[in-house]
């Protein structure tokens, strides 16, 4: 129960970073009182921008709190460099690659298709990390797992405005893409934490994507007046944001499996629609309505098995 609830509190970190985003790119008025956002105009370019800031503020803070509350860090990173815990550290830097690559793909999506489209089509992972698992593992979810499975991708759906549905397909190829590139990054993650503390595999991760946003930014410039100062507020709200929400997902993880955790992490959309009813009135619709509560269920589901 206490790895479900873990999880549970990094989804809900991960949706304030989807809502901080929200407002970066579209003027909204916050909690009713602050009329704020529309910084940057949502493109390719200025995705990669906040992806790279980031970061830059995410590898310092987690470098700066995480010996607080596990001082081993900095020595388990010394004992990944030594010649015989050389394949954990390559497998914890795989894992950092594929971090950034679902980030980019999903960059790439959000700048082709509506944000709530792609953003449903990447927590389409679930199903690829139950496969993985599978294979790699031989974690056959059972009837009951595949059963909440589709009611969360159900509920899930319902979510998704119903304006944009003409996507493109290289958009709608790109969402999935960035799924199944999460679901191979929990995998890597499941074996790495058989000896690399998740605090540790999830710094490294964080080094490597900072490494290869700082690149992308280089290949992805655009020449435009930017207001630096609201961009760094958000970034750091961000980076807050998200290194909490990997921390607590990937320590998740040890605990209860990747396809478990998985499917916790699928009612990311629900939650961050109800999230964002609640900070920038974003109206809901019956259909989401239907959606949020199917997810809810679904996952109270899962939390009576994880008891059981």
């Amino acid at each position: 129960m206490i790895g479900f609830l873990i999880v549970l509190m990094g989804a809900v970190f991960f949706c304030f970073q989807n809502v901080i985003v929200r407002i970066l790119f579209n003027e909204y008025t916050v909690a009713g009182l602050l009329q704020t956002g529309g910084f940057v105009t949502p493109s390719l370019p200025n995705s990669f921008l906040l992806m790279a800031m980031r970061m830059v503020l995410v590898v310092p803070l987690v470098s700066a709190m995480t010996p607080l509350f596990y001082p081993t860090l900095w020595w388990d990173l010394r004992k990944l460099g030594q010649q015989q815990n050389r394949p954990d550290l390559l497998r914890s830097l795989l894992g950092g690659v594929f971090m950034y690559l679902y980030l980019a793909l999903l960059y790439f999506s959000v700048g082709l298709i509506p944000t709530g489209i792609a953003l449903t089509l990447f927590f389409t992972f679930p199903v690829f990390t139950a496969l993985l698992s599978w294979y790699f593992f031989g974690d056959a979810p059972s009837r009951f797992r595949w059963m909440v499975m589709g009611l969360v991708l159900f509920g899930s759906a319902l979510t998704v405005p119903q304006t944009g549905l003409t996507a493109n397909a290289l958009g709608i190829g790109l969402g999935i893409a960035s799924g199944v590139a999460y679901a191979i990054y929990t995998v890597i993650a499941q074996k790495s934490f058989e000896q690399v503390h998740p605090v540790a595999y999830t710094w490294i991760s964080f080094v490597v994507t900072l490494i290869l946003s700082c690149i992308s930014l280089l290949l992805w410039t655009q020449p435009e007046t930017i207001e630096w100062g609201p961009l760094w507020i958000g970034g750091l709200l961000s980076a807050i944001a998200t290194s909490s929400g990997h921390l607590l997902n990937n320590m998740g993880i040890r605990l209860i499996g990747a396809t478990t955790a998985s499917i916790i992490g699928a009612t990311n959309p629900a939650l961050t629609v109800v999230l964002a009813w609640c900070t920038i009135q974003e109206s809901l619709n019956p259909l989401q309505i239907i959606g949020v509560i199917l997810v809810t269920f679904s996952v109270a589901l899962l939390s009576q098995e994880r008891k059981s």
